[in-house]
């Protein structure tokens, strides 16, 4: 088993996406407000959206640095907003304070309104991530933005054209890339230690297809809607035929967290399934590896086309990457002049003992999320207006990436695409898979 996800057991299907004229959502956010400097002795104040089981390891990494103060919360869901707010009124009253203040909410767009919010980390479902970042953006707040960056290609082009038009900060929530074995990986390669890279292997894991990680069918059966759970914010822009079911947002109590992640992200048209879960973070860091930041692949085809055995990537450099099984275990596995090297999670292993890692802290038993150094780079950003090391081109590269996997899967065919430009070549079939139709109410404008 995974050391983050319990796997859905799913099948494959294809469902077509649609390039319409892309949308703005119906709400105005607020000006960006002319707010205090944030200098080095100041508190920044965060609000998180989204108070899911990913929040739950955000909020333990965020609530226990010394210069961020949690402030509110949001959620669609009430039982999750009492939980947040729980968990931030024990942890501040357990450090002395007698009069803990942290405000929940149900709309986003009411934090956003907020002139004492600096930062908001979203963690909600991807669907919604780039309307509420490039709303948070548009209000003058920085953003933590949890991976994948966004739920389909056009999103990402847009919201990396609002974090510059507004000139914020966003941190993308690939910690790996605080890591120390990643780093240590991703410097061999970027700094030619290996000698000419000739293939790159990753893995990220199965649905039920054993050939696929890309996402199953949202579940037919349509359930009744939980009291207190607002459904139609929880869809936001996507299609109100997509009925709510347990899977897509399940919770235990305010008092616990939830024993399996939330589904939304395994099923089509909610999430991009393994592909962009787990993806996002090894396709994230291949890239980083190979020097393809803010780059990408120009030729993808699927497993079983030909003679192709794996899910296949071609780079304009020569450079093969494919997708396929790596010890049952999310990772990368570079092939060089020099020698082999692979890197999960927590193990960096190679053929070539000069390129060894020394590893210099101690195993922790606390989730993955809360250990690595990548909250105190978004912090530091906010504070020297500095890019952080995973700003929002680089999660739209990697982000791409994944989502190109799934096209060419849900096409079966090969797909050429340009990365300076972000189009395919004259394939309209594939560009309507680079979005889908909001419904209405609901578009993306700058």
């Amino acid at each position: 088993m995974f050391s983050r996800r319990n796997f859905i057991k799913t099948t494959g299907l294809s469902l077509a996406g649609m390039m319409a004229a892309p949308s703005v959502y119906a709400y105005t956010a607020p000006a960006a407000s002319k707010k205090k400097k944030t200098t080095a002795n100041d508190k920044i104040n965060i609000a998180f959206i989204g108070l899911g089981q990913q929040c739950m390891h955000l909020l333990n990494g965020f609530i226990n640095m010394e210069d961020v103060r949690v402030v509110a919360g949001c959620d669609v869901y009430d039982i999750k907003r009492s939980r947040f707010e729980k968990r931030v009124r024990d942890f501040y009253s357990k450090k002395g304070e007698k009069k803990v203040k942290v405000d929940m909410y149900e709309d986003y767009q009411d934090v956003l309104a907020r002139e004492d919010v600096d930062a908001v980390v979203i963690a909600t479902p991807d669907h919604q991530h780039c309307i509420m970042a490039m709303d948070a953006c548009k209000a003058g707040k920085d953003v933590y933005l949890e991976k994948p960056l966004t739920l389909t290609v056009y999103e990402g082009q847009m919201l990396c054209k609002a974090v510059r038009k507004y000139n914020r900060i966003l941190q993308v929530g690939s910690m790996q890339r605080s890591c120390e074995e990643f780093i240590h990986a991703a410097n061999l390669c970027r700094e030619g230690l290996l000698g000419q890279i000739d293939h790159v292997q990753v893995y990220v894991g199965r649905n039920v297809n054993p050939n696929s990680g890309a996402p199953i069918p949202t579940p037919l059966t349509k359930m009744e809607i939980p009291a207190g759970l607002n459904w139609d914010k929880w869809l936001g822009p996507m299609s109100d035929s997509v009925f709510y079911h347990s899977d897509l947002d399940p919770i235990v109590s305010d008092t616990e967290d939830e024993k399996l992640w939330g589904a939304w992200r395994w099923y089509k048209p909610t999430g991009g399934g393994l592909m962009t879960d787990w993806g996002a973070h090894m396709f994230d860091i291949a890239q980083w590896m190979l020097g393809k930041d803010n780059n990408g692949p120009v030729e993808i085809i699927p497993a079983g086309y030909d003679f192709y055995k794996e899910l296949t990537f071609k780079y304009d450099n020569g450079i093969i990457m494919t997708e396929e099984n790596i010890n049952n275990n999310p990772g990368v596995r570079v092939f060089a002049e020099e020698g082999v090297i692979e890197v999960h999670r927590g193990s960096f292993t190679t053929s070539n003992s000069k390129f060894e890692m020394k590893k210099n802290t101690s195993a922790s038993d606390a989730p993955y999320e809360t250990q690595a150094g990548h909250y105190g780079i978004f912090t530091n950003s906010i504070r020297s207006r500095i890019d952080p090391n995973v700003p929002v081109e680089t999660g739209h590269s990697s982000c791409t990436v994944c989502n190109l996997a799934n096209i060419a899967i849900e096409l079966n065919r090969p797909i050429k695409w340009n990365p300076i430009v972000q189009k395919f070549m004259n394939d309209e079939e594939a560009t309507k898979l680079l979005h889908y139709q909001y419904r209405d109410g609901y578009k993306l404008e700058l």
